[in-house]
């Protein structure tokens, strides 16, 4: 096992610190050495935490104070998607690679032959979700920025499912849309597959499982490092702004579930007049949907100058189809 990070294809961080563990992330984003050639598995933990999205308002999605008044602590990463509980018993994997080498499928097939190899078949579900047995045990999300990319998610092992349930809030809308009963329905842990199953096995299995997968030498190294970007960062993640941001009261509030996710848009208004726009989202776009608040800005508040301004953005089909939808949505609610 080396030392120096940078150069290894397996990093593990030994915090249960979310903030210090997602500053790593974005700094093996930026930092790592191979990376750049080939990828980077990154294995963490989080004590008793929520982690949100890029996108999303924290004060409707989870029951924060709860959290917090039980030690508990909360989180906002860099990629889109929804809020998710972290505890021991859920192991956190990230794929860190150039965007030119970014292989969805490729990291899904690492995933999938680790779970495989423990004697559970698994199989990937819809955009985001690994099922096995018909219910979910990892969720995932995504994030690019100029030159490079990660995907990452979750392995729920043996995690408490009473503090999930107790500190998310999913909302009727939510729950309507995807059929949820409760989140305990639809989710499972793998030690219930698998009596007996622990964490270490699981991370075994990925290390191995990537070492194949990518004929990586699995040279690991276990990083404790507090200095420069990895304090900036931590200091980010941990700061009130990054994690709860500006929420200001809303002059008119405008919401709906799509199949890619909800959208909530919220605008401060003066004599007929776009002030401020926040967007907030579960989509698994950050980017895009960040892009939409600066678009409204300034517009008076007329359904066809919103529809227009919104309309140029998107670079992909998928994510064209998103502001069509998003177009079509808002030429239909009453302002």
């Amino acid at each position: 096992m080396q030392s120096n990070w940078r150069e290894a294809s397996i990093v593990i961080s030994p915090s249960f610190d979310p903030w210090y563990n997602l500053a790593v992330e974005e700094v093996l984003l930026r930092e790592s050495r191979l990376a750049e050639s080939g990828a980077v598995l990154y294995l963490w933990q989080n004590e008793n935490t929520v982690v949100i999205g890029r996108n999303q308002n924290a004060w409707k999605e989870c029951c924060w104070e709860l959290l917090h008044s039980e030690g508990g602590k909360l989180a906002r990463r860099l990629s889109g998607g929804g809020a998710v509980y972290h505890d021991k018993g859920n192991l956190n994997f990230t794929f860190i690679t150039s965007r030119k080498g970014y292989d969805l499928q490729k990291q899904l097939r690492v995933i999938l032959e680790a779970v495989g190899s423990l004697g559970i078949p698994a199989e990937f579900s819809g955009r985001n979700d690994i099922l096995a047995a018909g219910r979910k045990f990892s969720g995932n999300a995504f994030y690019k920025d100029a030159n490079r990319a990660y995907h990452h998610g979750t392995i729920l092992v043996s995690v408490d499912f009473a503090k999930l349930n107790r500190y998310l809030q999913v909302s009727k809308e939510k729950m309507a849309a995807k059929g949820i009963d409760s989140v305990r329905s639809r989710v499972v842990n793998l030690s219930e597959l698998k009596p007996g199953l622990q964490i270490d096995d699981v991370r075994e299995a990925l290390k191995t499982a990537f070492r194949r997968v990518y004929n990586a030498d699995g040279e690991e190294a276990v990083i404790e490092d507090w200095s420069g970007p990895i304090r900036e960062l931590y200091d980010k993640y941990a700061s009130w702004e990054w994690r709860f941001g500006k929420t200001p009261p809303f002059d008119l509030t405008l919401q709906r579930r799509f199949p890619w996710g909800g959208i909530e848009l919220g605008l401060t208004l003066k004599e007929g007049s776009i002030q401020e726009a926040r967007v907030f989202s579960d989509a698994m776009e950050p980017q895009l949907i960040e892009a939409i608040a600066p678009k409204l800005q300034g517009l008076p508040l007329d359904k066809a100058a919103m529809i227009d301004a919104i309309g140029e953005l998107g670079e992909t089909e998928e994510e064209k189809r998103i502001i069509r939808e998003i177009g079509e949505w808002l030429s239909s609610v009453e302002l």
